[in-house]
Order: C-alpha cells, then structure tokens, then sequence
C-alpha cells in the first residue's frame, strides 16, 4: 500500500493564530493555467477577487515566491494564501490554560468562543488565541467543544503527536464528564443510561433522533435540585457522562428526557439566532472534568474546569429576571 506523500510546509506564516489556506491542484480537468483552475474553484469570493491577488502577489508556490497568473496549470501543485478575514465580535471572556507541558495545552474555553476556526469564526476561536497568547504556532485541537459549550479542551503542541491524542478520543479511552442545569423534574427516574441514534445532517442546524442501532450513550444523574424564584421552574443540576461523541449528543438527550439545557437555542425547538456581541443567556453545558493517560509519557492526568454555569449560581443574573 503507497503512503501518501505528506505537503510540504506552508511557506507563509500565520496571521492572527491562523493558517494560511493550502491548495492542492487536482488531477483532471481542462485548466490551461493556476489563475483559470482558483478563479473556478474560489467562485464565492467575488468576482475579481482571485485575479487581485495574483496581481499582489499574494498566491505563493512551495518555494515561497509569487505564482505568477498565467502559471500553467500542473496536477498535484500546492498554492499558499491567505484569505481576507471579515471582521469578528470579540468574545469578551478569557481562555484559562489549566495545564502545559512539551506536549498538550488544556484550556479552560469559555461559552460563546468556538474551539477551531469554522465558518464565520476564524480568529476569535479558542485555538487562534491560544496561537497568539502562548506563543505556539504549532498548536492543535486535539477534540472540539461546540462554541455555545464551556470547559475543557484538550490541544497538542508538536503537529507529529497530535494523532496519539486524538486516537484516545476515537477509542473512547477519555473520561469526559459534564455538568449542566435544567429544569428538575421529580418523576424522572435516575441515574439512567440513554441509548438512541442521533444523525446529523449537513446544512442542518439541530440533530435529531431516528430509528435504528444506537450510535449514542449518555449515563445522566442528578447531582442536585433546587426551587427556583416565584414562578419560575425548579432546578436540577445534572452530571452527564457521554460514553460516545455524536454532535450535540448530550443536548439532544437531554431534551429528549424532556428536561432541555437551559439556554439551548436548539432543542427542544430552533429560535431565532443569537445577534452578534449578545453574550447574556449562555448555553447551561459545561465539560467539567477530562480524564486519561498520556500515551506519550505514561502520566496520569486528571483535570477540572474552574468555572460555573450561572444559571445554578445566580439564576436572577442569567435569566435577566425573565
């Protein structure tokens, strides 16, 4: 079997914690030059757009030097550059490193900051800050929280071991705990381990339940309840343990209990998107505790989130006094 030959090195640095974006020229197709084969491919970045950057020079070869624009079209060729970054609302919360060593970084993300860079969120991504305030161009994800989730994220710090970390998750052999607050409800019986198969589907915005094996296990258990302002629906506070890693596997169930997070813009129904720069309300998830052994060095690892979901410590504050 034929390993395939890895790319070489970007020779553009990054820019505000990020990469540059890495192009391969594919096989096939009818492109007399490098200009005609960007300017079809990166269609959605304006007319003119691609042209302008030849003329700036800003599209570079392995080498580092200008490709020039009637650069004649060669299959399995890398391009370099960088795109043009609309400008982000800052999340106003810091990311807290909990541990560093030669290998990993465990951070402590807020709610509301994305874990890698994605879609309309690039720089103010928990990964292009840690790139920017630590010093590690070469740091990376090891898993993702999603944004609207707090807590622990594990990153790596050297590119060639980042698969070993990975492969623990993937082998489920990370003890991920959560906590979360959502209403309490006295009937539901637990501890309880729920089982269902969730699919998410591309251009979607909530996952959902459907018939079959179950691809998802969450083991939930109510860790405390407390009654709540005039009005107001009871609390419980709720320690989930997934033992998988399906998107928003643990929104879902929850919701599926008929106890929705609290915050959740999602489930039990889609309401209308959050406006930009509005940080009341935050999603009531936070991944609390991160467990595993190093499969580089051997040690033991046990970390713990130092932050709170407000909604169990000042409940008034969270919900605005709604």
């Amino acid at each position: 079997m034929r390993r395939r030959t890895p790319p070489p090195p970007a020779p553009l640095p990054q820019r505000h914690g990020v990469d540059p974006v890495r192009v391969r020229l594919p096989a096939g197709g009818s492109w007399a030059t490098v200009r005609e084969h960007l300017v079809e491919r990166l269609s959605g970045a304006g007319a003119g757009t691609v042209e302008g950057m030849f003329d700036a020079g800003l599209i570079v070869g392995a080498d580092g030097r200008a490709v020039p624009a009637e650069a004649p079209y060669e299959p399995g060729m890398y391009v370099w550059f960088h795109r043009e970054l609309p400008p982000e609302v800052p999340v106003p919360f810091p990311v807290d490193v909990v541990y560093r060593d030669e290998h990993i970084v465990v951070a402590d993300k807020p709610h509301f900051l994305a874990t890698t860079p994605r879609g309309g969120h690039v720089t103010e991504t928990a990964l292009a800050r840690l790139r920017r305030e630590l010093g590690i161009p070469t740091l990376g994800a090891a898993h993702r929280l999603d944004r609207l989730t707090a807590g622990l994220v594990l990153f790596t710090v050297r590119p060639e071991e980042r698969g070993a970390y990975q492969t623990l998750f993937r082998d489920r052999r990370v003890r991920k705990e959560y906590e979360a607050v959502a209403p309490f409800d006295p009937s539901l019986a637990e501890p309880r381990t729920v089982r269902s198969r969730i699919v998410k589907e591309r251009g979607v915005l909530a996952a959902r339940e459907v018939e079959g094996e179950p691809n998802a296990v969450s083991r939930v258990e109510l860790a405390g309840h407390r009654p709540c302002a005039a009005g107001k629906p009871a609390l419980g506070r709720y320690l989930l343990v997934p033992a998988t890693g399906q998107t928003h596997q643990l929104r879902v169930h929850m919701n599926a209990l008929g106890v929705p997070i609290l915050g959740d813009p999602l489930y039990p129904e889609v309401t209308a998107p959050v406006p930009p720069g509005d940080f009341r309300r935050p999603l009531q998830l936070l991944a609390r505790r991160l467990a595993f052994t190093d499969p580089l060095t051997g040690r033991e690892h046990r970390f713990r989130s130092g932050r709170s979901l407000t909604a169990w410590t000042a409940y008034e504050e969270w919900s605005g006094g709604r």
